[in-house]
């Protein structure tokens, strides 16, 4: 798959504590289960034309939890990154880190560090965890980077010069399609800059359940509307 040429798929992975609910087991569990679903997730994305596929780990307000369930979550963290990184560079899957990382516990950004880095050359899949990640928390620093800067008030130049003020802090590439797995229908703050024009696909599977045929499934959905940026369609119209 050439660069560009593959779709932007954003994740929203919801639902691990209702899934362990259900189940009568501790949430942790759940978000075990959660893992086993990234790894199906990330193993089938290449092959249904995804080249960049962004999911939404831990949120700038899931700080807000009790401590023990985050301490969990920080040591599910650290166990995926440090034991799944062998299993992507075979894969081809370049690792990179979105959003603040100077809030979390040195262990984790030390393995996803380590696991930039020896993933650096992975060249079939990019693989994006928002971790501790707020899109508002991006815009601001984004518009902070240019305060003093001599942006121009034309509306499309200040856009262009936001871009790439995003850009310097690492923001992926816009987003094609949005999934939501637990039947959620919100975007809670994720790539809100990326998201203005991408497809939404909103799903009842708990996201310990969903699996390379959902997500074959949303692409499937993706390729079926007409995405029009504003513009006219394109397609014919009906006849009759």
């Amino acid at each position: 798959m050439s660069r560009g040429s593959g779709l932007h798929v954003a994740i929203i992975m919801d639902g691990n504590g209702r899934w362990a609910r259900e189940r009568g087991l501790p949430r942790t569990r759940g978000h075990r289960a959660g893992a086993a679903a990234v790894r199906r997730v990330v193993e089938a994305s290449p092959g249904l034309g995804v080249e960049t596929l962004t999911l939404y780990a831990f949120s700038a307000d899931n700080w807000k939890r009790p401590r023990p369930e985050v301490n969990a979550l920080m040591r599910l963290l650290h166990r995926y990154l440090r034991t799944e990184t062998a299993e992507l560079v075979e894969r081809g899957v370049r690792l990179k880190l979105l959003g603040r990382r100077d809030r979390l516990p040195t262990r984790v950004l030390k393995a996803a560090v380590d696991a930039e880095h020896a993933t650096r050359d992975g060249d079939h899949l990019d693989l994006q965890l928002a971790i501790d990640y707020s899109a508002r928390d991006a815009l601001v620093r984004a518009a902070e980077l240019l305060r003093g800067s001599q942006v121009p008030v034309c509306p499309d130049r200040f856009t262009h010069a936001l871009s790439r003020a995003m850009n310097a802090q690492g923001a992926p590439r816009d987003v094609d399609l949005l999934i939501r797995t637990s039947g959620e229908e919100r975007l809670s703050d994720f790539l809100l800059w990326e998201c203005a024009y991408a497809e939404f696909v909103f799903t009842p599977t708990l996201w310990p359940d969903f699996g390379g045929e959902d997500l074959e499934r949303a692409v499937e959905v993706f390729h079926r509307r007409e995405r029009r940026f504003g513009g006219l369609s394109t397609r014919p119209a009906a006849a009759g």
